[in-house]
């Protein structure tokens, strides 16, 4: 693959808690110049971007980042909030302890009101895999295409552990045609770029891909 395809699948990412504004102008910059899918950042940093940037710019945030757990009440205001501030792209946590109950139902709700809220805008779940059971993926599967999400991704970087192939490969054969895939967490090569975006990935989240892909 191109450097211009693989950056053209990236969600070039910025979510440390201690991210400067001076980093997130970088990486603002550094999306523009090599025309990466997204920046993915803080909501607090959404409004900001926007100010700055303008439409040069795909502006994507996360959503009850990074555990999952707050209510739903709260995190259908956390998208309201971003998408007035000028986030065309959320990425939502899923409550991993209502999968872990078996309260799936929950899980179908609160992800049916996030699409309501994101409109038209792109709209990504994270079930964080490494939590999950197989028996839990399959399922988390059926309910992010049954709510008609537009993406669903492995994990925050945040957990125990990030994306892996396997369950790229099991994502494919579980989720319907109008589900995309995102992986995120761990893809630290050039080598990692190319074998998920091979495997049907059609976004990558990760810092790396400027440093990958321009290094000498």
């Amino acid at each position: 693959m191109t450097n211009e395809e693989i950056f053209g699948c990236i969600d070039h990412t910025l979510l440390k808690a201690f991210a400067a504004w001076e980093e997130i102008r970088t990486l603002c910059d550094e999306a523009i110049r090599y025309k990466t899918a997204s920046v993915c950042i803080p909501p607090s940093y959404v409004k900001p971007c926007s100010q700055a940037y303008g439409e040069d710019l795909t502006i994507c945030t996360v959503i009850g980042f990074p555990l999952g757990y707050n209510v739903c009440a709260v995190k259908v205001l956390e998208a309201e909030e971003a998408i007035g501030a000028g986030a065309s792209e959320l990425d939502m946590v899923i409550n991993i302890t209502d999968v872990k109950n078996g309260y799936f139902d929950r899980v179908e709700k609160e992800i049916a009101a996030l699409r309501k809220t994101a409109g038209g805008r792109i709209l990504k779940v994270i079930v964080e895999t490494c939590y999950l059971s197989c028996e839990e993926k399959i399922r988390l599967c059926k309910i992010v295409t049954d709510t008609g999400a537009d993406y669903i991704k492995t994990s925050t970087g945040f957990g125990s552990g990030g994306a892996v192939l396997d369950d790229i490969r099991l994502f494919k054969e579980h989720i319907g045609r109008d589900v995309k895939m995102k992986a995120a967490g761990g893809v630290k090569t050039r080598e990692d770029l190319e074998a998920f975006l091979g495997a049907g990935c059609s976004r990558i989240g990760t810092s790396s891909a400027v440093r990958l892909l321009t290094r000498d």
